[in-house]
């Protein structure tokens, strides 16, 4: 968990030809909360962005789905933005459709849904934002 290599191996470079996609857990509507505009600077870098959250029609010109099963397709990376407790059942789904790569927001730490999330085979970067290890990458 955590590992450099595994970070920049999640971030590899995206491109209009080929964009990496991200599904975003918790992505909310109101600019000023992280989810929103963690999510809409990776946009800008060339991310693909598939909003998941059931309560609202879309977010960042891109719509919204209720759930990780009811996307067009399989995420490169699942991007969470929700409290601990509901680690879990995400780590189940990701199971459950073969999801590779689990990435929990900075702050939000649930250790045991890490562990199974990696017995299972997913790779996992935990306690990190995705925009500052993005950054990292890109600022030379």
């Amino acid at each position: 968990m955590n590992e450099p290599q595994l970070i920049r191996n999640m971030l590899v470079a995206s491109t209009k030809e080929n964009p990496r996609t991200i599904a975003v857990i918790g992505l909310s509507e109101v600019p000023a909360k992280p989810s929103h505009y963690v999510s809409a600077y990776m946009q800008q870098r060339g991310y693909k962005i598939y909003p998941i959250n059931p309560s609202i029609p879309e977010v960042l010109g891109e719509r919204s789905y209720a759930s990780l099963a009811d996307l067009p397709l399989k995420p490169d990376i699942v991007n969470v933005f929700r409290l601990p407790k509901f680690i879990p059942a995400i780590v189940d789904e990701m199971l459950q459709l073969g999801l590779p790569n689990l990435w929990v927001q900075q702050g939000i730490i649930n250790v045991e849904a890490a562990a199974r999330a990696e017995a299972g085979g997913i790779h996992v970067v935990m306690d990190r934002c995705i925009m500052i290890e993005h950054r990292s990458l890109t600022v030379r």
